[in-house]
């Protein structure tokens, strides 16, 4: 009985480490922390597509995004420090009581791609 759990919790550990795997090795990925309201954070991948900023979860079965962020007329907070050396930073406009936290680079190439975009945007970056 206790091999059986033993070689479910092994498979289960290496699910999740394939699981990551596949999701930080596509292009435009970068890990990511997602905090919705005054929810505990969830650690998961963002991708950029077509505008916008796609968050998928590191435990859960589909491959598909949970959150999709918009650029357009998205609002970002001033960057704060969090714990683990991530840099918080909060989204409001087209999306309300969404955080996220990435490292310093992630978080200056997510700064980066929101400037990028075409002037009809309308992005307000504080």
């Amino acid at each position: 009985m206790m091999a059986t759990v033993v070689m479910v919790l092994v498979l289960f550990a290496a699910l999740v480490v394939l699981r990551w795997v596949t999701l930080t090795r596509s292009r435009g990925s970068v890990p990511c922390r997602l905090r919705v309201g005054e929810r505990a954070w969830q650690s998961g991948v963002a991708r950029y597509a077509d505008g916008e900023l796609h968050w998928i979860p590191l435990l859960g079965v589909r491959l598909r995004p949970r959150h999709a962020i918009a650029r357009r007329g998205l609002v970002v907070s001033p960057r704060r420090e969090i714990e683990g050396g991530m840099f918080a930073v909060d989204l409001s406009g087209s999306t309300r009581g969404v955080s996220i936290a990435m490292s310093a680079d992630a978080l200056t190439g997510f700064l980066a791609w929101l400037e990028s975009a075409p002037p009809s945007a309308y992005l307000d970056v504080a």
